[in-house]
Order: C-alpha cells, then structure tokens, then sequence
C-alpha cells in the first residue's frame, strides 16, 4: 500500500487487527504508537496520518490530517466487455490505477453472457480493485463505474456527453480485426472516450453502430492480447493523445 485509505464513516473509530491497512501498517511498516505514514480520505483530500494508540486488542486508532489534493484523473472513460469476474478485478484494479475518470462494463455481443451475472458490483468486490488501484498511485479517488448490458444501451445513453460541452473527445473502439487505421497515427484531443471488446472482439452489428456515433475502429498492433492487457495498454497509448497528459 503506497497510501492507507480511510472513508469517512471510519474516522474517529479503530481499525480491527485483522484489518489489512492494519496489517500493512505494523507488520509490514512496523509502525508504532506516534508514527505517522501517508494517508487519505477516499474521495477527499490526502495528508498524513498517525497512530495514536495500539490498543490490547491489537486494533489501531488513527488520525488523518488531510489538506492536500490527490493527483488528477485523466478525462478519459473506458467502456470493456464484460469478461471473467478474475478478469474484470484486474481490469477495474489497472485502469484505476492508470488515472481513468469513469469506467463502464458494457454487454457485448461476441461476449459470454454469463459473465453479466457477476455480483462484483453487489459483494464489493469491484469497489475494492477500484480502491486498490488507487491506494497503489496514492490516489484518493477511484473511477465512477457504472454497468450496461448492451453497446447499443452505452451508445445511445452517450454517457460521455453533456450540455456545456465545447470540444468533441476523440472516440475510438480498438478494432484489431477491422479497423480503420493505427492509434499511434491519431491526432490529439481535450479528452478521449475508449472502448475495449471482450476477448472475441466486436460483432459486425456492434461496428456498424460506432460507425454510425462517430468512433474510429482503431488498431493497436496484429497481437491479440488478453482482455485486462488490451485495457491497460489501450488506456495508455490514449494517454499520449490527450493534450496536457503526453
């Protein structure tokens, strides 16, 4: 852990011994009493904190003096099919990581559908890649994550758009099977709207409707990469289109 998170219901209470920021703080770092470490508000401001008491129960009391920023998050959204619940953690967990402002899982046709009925958005399981990608880049902010069934849903929703806007994003489904052109040869924007097939791609249906909502179908290279792979690596080489963020 680069940051220990706290939430705000949680100040002014003791984390449990089996707590893993616990653990982490006195069997990895080997704080003690009046040892101070980096730490945040999750979704707030990040400082230092400092244990105040290890009481014999071995749970500890912690103050959070938080008053700087976190780093900011990129203004690029990803949409990814949905794949293997395993999968999706990891997905969740590097584009957090990386800096993404909003992730969306998105049902596609080419995808298995049973991996739809994940309950990772209802056990915490999502919530908790989500934290653990930021606590890694000493964020205190993770990515609004929302779930759609379909493409045609995501698209038609349009949810990158909004009233005040003043610049198009670039919008780009990466496309190794048909696409239209490279990412490394694509011109820079303000932001940028990503979309990552599940592990069979896109169907032709599902390219004809970004076709039609103005996305380019763009390659990233002739590998056919493991859907978390192709995430991360897609969200990176967007990065470097987005200006301000090269």
């Amino acid at each position: 852990m680069n940051i220990i998170l706290l939430e705000e219901h949680e100040l002014g209470r003791s984390l449990s011994r089996r707590d893993e920021r616990t653990v982490h703080l006195v069997k990895v770092l080997h704080k003690k009493a009046g040892d101070t470490f980096e730490a945040g508000i999750l979704g707030g401001m990040k400082g230092t904190g400092k244990i105040e008491k290890i009481n014999f129960d071995g749970s500890v009391f912690i103050t959070v003096n938080a008053n700087e920023p976190p780093p900011p998050r990129l203004p690029l959204r990803v949409a990814a099919g949905f794949v293997r619940p395993i999968q999706i953690r990891r997905l969740l967990r590097d584009l957090s990581n990386i800096g993404v402002s909003a992730i969306d899982l998105v049902g596609a046709e080419m995808g298995e559908k049973s991996y739809r009925d994940t309950k990772l958005m209802e056990d915490g399981g999502a919530h908790a890649a989500l934290v653990e990608g930021a606590v890694q880049a000493r964020d205190t902010r993770i990515p609004a994550l929302t779930v759609y069934d379909s493409l045609d849903k995501w698209l038609r929703i349009a949810p990158w758009k909004s009233s005040d806007d003043r610049h198009t994003p670039l919008l780009a489904a990466m496309d190794n099977v048909r696409s239209e052109g490279s990412i490394f040869n694509t011109g820079t924007s303000r932001s940028a709207v990503l979309a990552v097939g599940p592990e069979r791609g896109w169907s032709d249906r599902e390219r004809e409707l970004f076709e039609q909502a103005g996305f380019l179908r763009l390659s990233m290279g002739n590998r056919a990469l493991r859907a978390e792979t192709a995430c991360a690596a897609a969200a990176v080489l967007v990065m470097g289109k987005i200006e301000g963020f090269a």
